[in-house]
């Protein structure tokens, strides 16, 4: 896990004086600086957000960021209103209906759902790797611990496709409460399954459970490899495993690009141009999920917003960070999110 800090913060002191705890009598004392937790691949917006505010807003505390990944930093942000918790989790996926729920039962109340741009999940190799061209069914039959409902025997592979190169499978990504793991998951395991399984998509109408055994479960016998939730270790690892493959956030890609290749998924390999467009099959939005009761409780949050707002467009600091930006839809309905106070329907959310 990473953590944000600028200044003279006391880290992880959430009884601070200041702001009168007025979210609900939740969180045991008062707060005057926002918080966040979740996705490491929002991390580095919500960060470069952070130091705008602060720039901005001299007089303020400065915000504390902190890379949990989106799993975990659902379960904070949704354990409670009030100064102990979280005002902000970052998503690299959409809020599931049972999270909302959590939080609902702990008390948190209103949310608001602002989509702050688009990302892809990445695969990448070395500069000197083998120059892998794949497909979701590549990587299903790969990854996944029973494709077709039997044991994972793949070592290497060309087992998977005579015409891959007959190098180990070694794939350094994301742990399971990682948002870009459920990304994996939905976005490249499910399709690779469904295309090769004819049961793959009845399962997933009248048994999830089932279809989660047979598509989403990925084996753990070493060839996949939970590298935790700092993306930058997985660049670091490709660099001393050439053969090795990595997956993350598309903005590490960019950000890594003297020192690791994209590859190409069906072809199309991954780029602003092919993620913005939706060509890439690992094409997926990014969100802020903000507690409406922290508005008026925590000071600075709704400038916080309104700055990250700002920053979102095709021209502004974030998509120079690696983020894409959304089409301007999009931003123009995130933005009056923020700026009307718009709360989040869980209806519209995903099981």
């Amino acid at each position: 896990m990473r953590s944000f800090f600028l200044g003279p913060l006391l880290a992880g002191a959430l009884v601070l004086g200041g702001c009168q705890d007025q979210a609900n009598g939740g969180g045991g004392g008062a707060r005057d600086q926002i918080t966040a937790v979740g996705s490491s691949t929002v991390y580095p917006f919500t960060t470069l957000v952070a130091e705008t505010y602060v720039a901005n807003h001299p007089d303020a505390k400065a915000p504390v960021i902190e890379s949990t990944g989106t799993g975990a930093g659902m379960r904070l942000f949704c354990a409670g209103l009030g100064a102990a918790h979280p005002d902000i989790e970052d998503a690299s996926r959409r809020m599931k209906r049972s999270e909302y729920a959590a939080c609902a039962a702990h008390g948190v109340g209103a949310l608001m759902e602002v989509q702050i741009g688009i990302d892809g999940i990445a695969f990448a190799e070395a500069k000197t790797g083998p120059g892998m061209q794949l497909t979701p069914s590549d990587l299903y039959r790969a990854l996944a611990a029973t494709p077709l409902g039997q044991p994972n025997r793949a070592r290497v592979w060309r087992d998977v496709n005579p015409a891959l190169p007959a190098t180990p499978i070694q794939v350094y990504g994301p742990p399971a409460t990682s948002g870009t793991r459920d990304a994996l998951a939905e976005l490249i395991l499910t399709r690779g399954c469904e295309a090769i399984d004819p049961r793959a998509r009845r399962l997933a109408q009248h048994d999830p459970a089932a279809h989660a055994a047979l598509c989403t479960r990925v084996r753990e016998d070493g060839a996949y490899v939970d590298a935790g939730e700092n993306d930058n270790l997985i660049v670091q690892k490709l660099s001393a495993n050439p053969q090795a493959i990595g997956v993350f956030g598309y903005s590490y890609l960019e950000q890594n690009a003297g020192t690791v290749n994209g590859v190409a998924i069906n072809g199309v390999s991954p780029s602003y141009a092919t993620i913005a467009a939706g060509a890439y099959p690992g094409s997926r939005p990014l969100y802020l999920y903000v507690k409406v009761a922290h508005l008026r409780a925590i000071p600075g949050l709704r400038d916080f917003l309104a700055a990250y707002a700002v920053a979102w467009g095709p021209d502004g600091p974030l998509v120079r960070r690696g983020l894409i930006a959304a089409p301007p839809a999009v931003r123009a309905r995130a933005a009056a999110v923020i700026a009307q106070t718009i709360p989040l329907d869980p209806a519209e959310l995903p099981q």
